[in-house]
């Protein structure tokens, strides 16, 4: 009996294998389908008899049906018509989270005679999530004798959409003080910065209270808001300066609760309170905040969750130090979370003929699948 195994090694190693006396395995390209999210179950995608050529009779005697990696039955093949429709409605967020595109794989396997044609489904993000920023206010002290033209790094907001749905600009209110520029940061993300415009005065205006919105490039475009308090210091010569401003480590996936992740140091040239460092992190998502801890006083980051690789590879975090007087400097850790090979191979049935009459010829026995839920070496299987 022959045995034929097609696997293809990825990070997300996921492999299809028949065994059989005879089969036959469609080489063509995958054929691909686009739905939008959110698309009601039931939404027509398309006709697979007439894809594939076949008459609907045709198809219906081959006794076709849709299989799929995915653990929800998100297809529904109508094997009288041929027509390829939604079971239920898909929430790209949930399904891919920040990864574009979204696509998802899925096979249509034919019993008479055996035959498989890989397809995808690309799910299209819509804009059904607004900017959100995690605190509802941002406190900021500025020195009054601060030169025109300092910028000061803002809290930039989440958006769950993607591509041109996500945050793509900031405004302020009006004011005769500052105005909003946009920084471009890693991975795609846009940062607000506040930049100063006008000379301050404490004894002339103390505080300022000024609104914040972030807006997605949705039409129409979606929006939040937050408010930006700013107290006006007297002088404070030195701000805190971190030795470095980049640390980058490497955490393995098994590193114990507790375990020292780095220690970041600032130093401030002042005396008194203003001298003082307390570090803190800066635009910290609820994730990093469930994953890592810092020290305030020592700037000693301690991992406070167990790490996933194949949930989270790489966390980049911004520490503040910010001393007595209000001022602030900030650097940026990167945390690369390493590999380990803590997931089996799992064996997913997909068909299963029993029993077999003897002397049986082109007869497809068993189709299943394996995967590893592992990356790089420790996901590659030998069968």
């Amino acid at each position: 009996m022959d045995a034929r195994v097609e696997c293809a090694v990825q990070q997300r190693q996921v492999l299809f294998l028949c065994v059989f006396l005879g089969m036959s395995w469609a080489a063509e390209e995958p054929l691909e389908y686009f739905v939008e999210e959110e698309a009601e179950r039931g939404t027509f995608l398309a006709n697979l008899a007439h894809d594939l050529g076949l008459g609907m009779e045709e198809l219906s005697a081959r006794e076709p049906r849709i299989i799929s990696d995915q653990k929800i039955g998100f297809l529904l093949l109508d094997p009288l018509t041929g027509d390829l429709s939604l079971n239920e409605k898909l929430d790209r967020e949930e399904l891919c989270g920040p990864k574009e595109p979204c696509v998802l794989p899925f096979q249509l396997l034919m019993e008479k005679p055996f035959e498989i044609f890989r397809a995808k489904l690309w799910v299209r993000d819509i804009n059904d999530h607004s900017p959100v920023f995690l605190d509802r206010e941002i406190p900021l002290k500025i020195l009054e004798s601060t030169t025109l033209g300092a910028a000061f790094l803002l809290q930039s907001a989440q958006d769950s959409d993607v591509g041109t749905n996500n945050v793509r600009n900031y405004t302020i209110s009006p004011n005769a003080y500052f105005h909003i520029n946009v920084h471009n940061g890693a991975e795609g993300i846009i940062y607000p910065e506040l930049v100063l415009d006008r000379s301050l005065d404490r004894e002339e205006v103390p505080e300022l209270s000024l609104i914040l919105t972030a807006l997605d490039g949705g039409s129409p475009p979606r929006s939040g808001t937050t408010m930006v308090h700013i107290l006006v210091l007297d002088t404070n010569d030195n701000a805190p300066e971190f030795v470095q401003p980049l640390y980058k480590v490497q955490l393995c996936e098994d590193s114990p609760v507790g375990s020292l992740v780095v220690t970041v140091s600032a130093r401030d040239l002042d005396t008194g309170s203003n001298g003082e460092i307390v570090y803190e992190f800066f635009y910290a998502t609820e994730r990093m905040l469930k994953t890592f801890q810092i020290n305030p006083r020592s700037g000693s980051v301690y991992l406070k969750e167990e790490l996933n690789y194949e949930v989270m590879q790489t966390y980049t975090l911004t520490i503040q130090a910010k001393d007595g007087g209000g001022l602030s400097g900030k650097c940026t850790v990167v945390v690369q979370v390493t590999d380990i090979n803590d997931n089996p191979p799992e064996l997913l049935m997909s068909s299963l003929t029993s029993p077999i009459k003897e002397n049986s010829l082109e007869t497809v026995v068993a189709v299943f699948r394996i995967r590893d839920r592992d990356s790089g070496n420790n996901a590659k299987m030998v069968c």
